[in-house]
């Protein structure tokens, strides 16, 4: 009976500490969601402005050489920027991104390049059939997001200067409030008819006409970049709001379940206990019993 009941104290006290633990990771999550979401919104200004900048240059600029050079024709012609997590006790986090990345690509004609940006969806897409050409490490915080957004850039105009791809599409999951994250893909180069139409219905904001100077090619490749930083950075942005989202609701699953287990232990706990009490009183009375 002694051994039952200090077995139960250790399931209620491993529970108590268990408990804790989920605590502490609930409150980073519930941290890291805001200081994310706080640089996603701050980005939405610098985006309009730089918008607006390439509105005008296609507009006094006809050029097509951003576009690129023509790839090579057995080289692959398809880039794909996946961003998953780093950590577990994400829930399906990185497993609805990489079913969502098959059913995605299916559509897509040509072969097919993925750069993966965190370790844990690394493992999972080496479990399909799709090619993972690069791996980077995601960052774990804002101050970081920077630096790897500069070396994707980098691989990005190195494998299309080398003619490699012609076309970069990024995935990532973006904060839904109806299901915590949703994800969604984004075709950036390259910057097609239908993306510049789509581009032309922005508005200049003022009466004042634009005018682009000094040199107008170095104008456009420098807001083209800046396009490209922005996109990256704000796709990266949500994807740590969204697995930090993923994990805060896990943490409260897992909170919910501590708790409904540490109740039910107490009350076995409770009851072994009174049986051990009650025993000990039948004990005393009989024995009182046999003397008198």
């Amino acid at each position: 009976m002694s051994e039952g009941v200090a077995s139960l104290r250790h399931q209620i006290n491993s529970a108590e500490e268990l408990e804790s633990v989920v605590r502490s990771m609930k409150a980073m999550a519930s941290s890291n969601i805001s200081q994310y979401e706080n640089a996603v919104r701050s980005l939405d200004d610098y985006y309009r402005t730089v918008q607006l900048g390439l509105t005008t240059c296609f507009k006094q600029h006809k050029t097509s050489s951003i576009i690129g050079r023509k790839p090579q024709p057995d080289k692959a012609a398809i880039a794909v920027i996946v961003f998953g997590s780093n950590q577990g006790l994400v829930g399906q986090f990185n497993e609805v991104m990489v079913t969502f990345v098959s059913d995605s690509l299916m559509k897509l004609p040509g072969n097919k390049t993925l750069w993966a940006v965190g370790e844990r969806l690394q493992s999972r897409l080496a479990e399909t059939k799709l090619t993972l050409e690069a791996g980077f490490e995601l960052p774990n915080s804002i101050g970081t997001i920077s630096t790897l957004v500069g070396k994707i850039l980098i691989e990005i105009e190195s494998q299309r200067e080398q003619g490699f791809i012609d076309r970069v599409y990024l995935f990532h999951h973006r904060p839904h409030s109806g299901s915590i994250y949703t994800p969604v893909s984004q075709q950036l180069l390259p910057l097609d008819q239908h993306w510049r139409h789509h581009l032309a219905h922005i508005h200049w904001p003022t009466n004042n006409l634009p005018e682009v100077m000094p040199d107008r090619e170095q104008t456009l490749r420098a807001m083209v970049r800046e396009y490209l930083f922005v996109s990256l950075f704000r796709a990266c942005a949500e994807s740590l709001a969204s697995e930090n989202a993923s994990r805060l609701s896990a943490m409260q699953r897992a909170e919910k379940n501590i708790n409904e287990l540490q109740a039910s232990l107490k009350q076995r706990f409770h009851c072994l206990r009174q049986s051990s009490i009650d025993a000990e009183l039948f004990d005393v009375i009989c024995g009182f019993g046999s003397m008198k």
